[in-house]
């Protein structure tokens, strides 16, 4: 696997006051763990079997924007069923010595492959209507000082666009950040791509990692206008990000 450097555009943080910021009820019926037994083994046959058998050659730039420690949300593009082992191999405990929780959509939390998703991190959402427990379950993860990964976008999309963002991961962000100064949650923008729409055996993957966008920069005034602010500043770096990828891969690709 091949590591290069890459920097993402710098932001510009707005100033804005604090209202609107309401404590998270408890936690309520959702959970999510990593499995003592299953997540080493299945970091080893994704590292060591299963990616550098089935693809060609995968790029990865910008690990070091990674912290290492503290809450962070992993904000990747979503462009297949295969990001849920790529995310893992370039962010995960290979890398950063941390595991991975997801927010993942439902359909993927169910029948065989959801008895893995769910020992390996993953708690579903329902992406339209995400329920109160989901999100309270979010912002107990970034509590616990763990690296959350939610696709913004929501869905996978093969086109290579940057398709609009749900709000869904800065209010998290927001309402976890306001309600414990001092969190310092950070959100990591990553662009993502494959040299062919449908990913098939020996074709490239590019991954960039941008620089973490803090929380606590957006959390002085209304909430929902600051998500909507940190939202709009995620898609311009995610937007950066994932051309760049397109690029790369399709060069790649011819």
């Amino acid at each position: 696997m091949q590591i290069d450097n890459v920097s993402a555009p710098s932001l510009t943080i707005p100033s804005v006051s604090q209202e609107d910021a309401v404590p998270p009820p408890p936690t309520g019926d959702v959970t999510s763990k990593v499995s003592p037994w299953l997540a080493p083994m299945a970091y080893f046959l994704g590292l060591r079997v299963v990616l550098p058998l089935y693809f060609g050659k995968i790029t990865a730039s910008g690990q070091e924007n990674l912290p290492t420690t503290g809450p962070v949300i992993l904000a990747p593009t979503h462009r297949s069923r295969w990001d849920a082992i790529v995310i893992p191999a370039v962010t995960g405990r290979g890398v950063t010595g941390r595991d991975l929780r997801f927010m993942v959509s439902e359909n993927e939390a169910s029948g065989l492959q959801g008895w893995f998703v769910r020992r390996l991190g993953g708690f579903p959402v329902n992406t339209d209507r995400p329920s109160i427990s989901t999100l309270r379950h979010g912002v107990d993860v970034l509590l616990q000082r763990e690296m959350l990964v939610i696709f913004p976008e929501g869905n996978i999309f093969r086109d290579g666009s940057l398709h609009p963002l749900k709000p869904g991961l800065a209010r998290l962000a927001l309402s976890a950040e306001s309600t414990h100064p001092g969190l310092n949650v950070k959100i990591v923008p990553i662009g993502l791509s494959y040299s062919q729409s449908f990913p098939q055996q020996g074709c490239d993957v590019c991954i960039q990692i941008g620089a973490p966008i803090n929380a606590i920069d957006y959390n002085q005034g209304s909430i929902k206008q600051n998500a909507k602010q940190l939202t709009n500043d995620l898609a311009t770096v995610l937007e950066s990000l994932s051309t760049n990828c397109v690029n790369r891969s399709q060069k790649a690709e011819n």
